[in-house]
């Protein structure tokens, strides 16, 4: 079904990006929600942003599962559904607690997307073009998060901060439509499966508890119930995974992790998350912060980033598929590891088109990891349980992301104000006149920063020998399928000749 392909990549492209977007398209309206948002403080601006982050980590593990038990295309439909019915509901929120529950719906149905479009494309595209296909769509993950922050402000200025939830409205009708009445079920979906029910409730709490934790933690200067959050939650994992080990079907099959190039992904993917998760946060933070540019000028400024993750995605894809992933994906580790690196040099004043090098080798370094990875990942997952492997490697790098977000602001915290990180982050800007305390010292604020790109530079690198050890000696796609197509087209006759 040569046509059918395509209507499962165009189907997700539309998912992944506006899940992607609106994972920050709100980042730069947060100013104008406080001022005209009635009851919305600054803990509300905060959750806005980051109840959208937590759910759609947590959930997307045990709606993979979901779609492996009840199917792919029925769960995907749904999350286009819920997550449509969420952005409209946020748009007519009346005051910030409203706001923030309403995100909680949308987030819902952004983890039901990205639990379930890697297994589909997976299943519509065979293996020799899977990284072509999951390159373009992992390129532009990465160019919605930063789309996000310039359509934001390009919005809220023109027809105000509800026109960025209202823009989700027809584009998630049409989409929800279109993928009920064209997507087909192509994934191998075992019948009469029962639902682990104590396994995805400790998941859940368990991974909720931790995160909350570390999340809290950074923003709010730790205290006794953020350690006792995470130290609940990490028990509560512990918890979960016995359970796994014991039910007869498992919510999270740990087999899995007996495939060496699943795991070695997952853990790439995981560490890599945590290398880069932060950075647009701090650039935007540094662009604002010591350039003294505005929230929609940084945004736009950080575009080359998704400019170069959208060229060379889709181009490392293609090679891998032909060539092999070990190659692209080590080489993407290592391009971001030198670029954080030449971040670290960076000085506190600095011309934007030196900068723009820097910000370009990172991009080509995102863009040459993402699609092999996730391809080689999937590919090595047996198809009937593809719906909980996309969701591992999703869940693996919204960990990694989260994680370092917190990371980035508790190191920044040491050198400058906290009272200046919450305030660039909840989007109150900077300066005693927004109710921000001024940064006195530039350069306690770049020793900071040069700790976050040397620590991400450190990641980088470490990121490669998962890598390694998990793809060693995996031919290319392209060889696989040639394989594939060569055993089913003799199969007849070797069953014959046996005979």
């Amino acid at each position: 079904m040569p046509a059918y392909k395509w209507t499962v990549f165009s189907n997700t492209l539309i998912g992944s990006l506006m899940a992607a977007i609106d994972g920050s398209i709100v980042l730069i309206s947060l100013p104008t929600i406080l001022k005209q948002l009635p009851g919305t403080g600054a803990d509300d601006a905060l959750w806005i942003v980051m109840s959208y982050m937590l759910v759609t980590s947590t959930f997307i593990l045990n709606f993979g599962r979901i779609g492996d038990m009840f199917g792919r295309v029925k769960t995907y439909n749904l999350g286009f559904a819920v997550f449509t019915i969420g952005s409209f509901l946020c748009s007519l929120s009346q005051n910030g607690s409203e706001l923030v529950v309403f995100r909680i719906v949308q987030a819902l149905g952004s983890a039901l997307l990205w639990a379930n479009s890697g297994a589909l494309l997976t299943d519509a595209f065979p293996i020799n073009e899977r990284g072509k296909a999951l390159g373009i769509n992992q390129a532009m993950i990465v160019a919605g998060s930063i789309i996000g922050l310039v359509l934001g402000g390009v919005l809220t200025a023109e027809a105000g901060w509800r026109s960025i939830f209202w823009v989700n409205v027809p584009i998630g009708v049409f989409a929800t439509l279109w993928a009920h009445y064209k997507l087909k079920e192509l994934g191998a979906i075992r019948k009469n499966q029962k639902l682990d029910i104590w396994g995805n409730v400790t998941f859940v709490g368990g991974l909720s508890a931790l995160l909350l934790g570390i999340t809290l933690g950074a923003l709010e200067s730790w205290n006794m119930l953020d350690y006792t959050m995470i130290g609940v939650g990490a028990l509560v994992l512990v918890v979960f995974t016995y359970i796994e080990m014991k039910v007869p079907e498992p919510m999270f099959d740990l087999s899995l992790f007996r495939i060496k190039a699943f795991t070695g992904g997952n853990l790439a993917g995981l560490i890599s998350g945590l290398s880069r998760g932060a950075f647009t946060f701090m650039m935007s933070f540094y662009l604002q912060a010591v350039l003294g540019d505005s929230a929609l000028t940084a945004g736009i400024l950080l575009i080359p980033i998704s400019v170069a993750v959208a060229f060379v995605g889709p181009l490392s894809g293609i090679l891998s598929d032909r060539y092999g992933s070990i190659y692209f994906a080590v080489a993407g580790l290592g391009v971001t590891g030198i670029a954080f690196a030449i971040m670290y040099q960076i000085p506190a004043e600095i011309k934007y088109t030196v900068l723009l090098v820097p910000l370009i080798v990172m991009g080509v370094g995102w863009g040459l990891f993402g699609s092999p990875i996730k391809s080689e990942t999937l590919s090595a997952v047996p198809a009937a349980m593809r719906g909980v492997g996309s969701a591992i490697s999703s869940t693996s790098v919204n960990i990694g992301f989260l994680a370092s977000l917190a990371i980035s602001i508790a190191i920044i915290s040491t050198a400058v104000p906290h009272s200046v990180v919450i305030g660039v982050f909840g989007g109150t800007g900077l300066g005693s006149s927004s109710g921000g305390a001024p940064i006195k010292d530039v350069s306690d604020f770049m020793n900071g920063l040069r700790d976050v790109y040397a620590l991400s530079a450190a990641l980088s690198f470490f990121a490669i020998i998962p890598l390694i050890l998990g793809f060693r000696g995996i031919k290319s796609r392209r060889e696989r399928g040639e394989a594939e197509r060569v055993t089913s087209e003799s199969t007849p006759e070797v069953e014959e000749g046996v005979q």
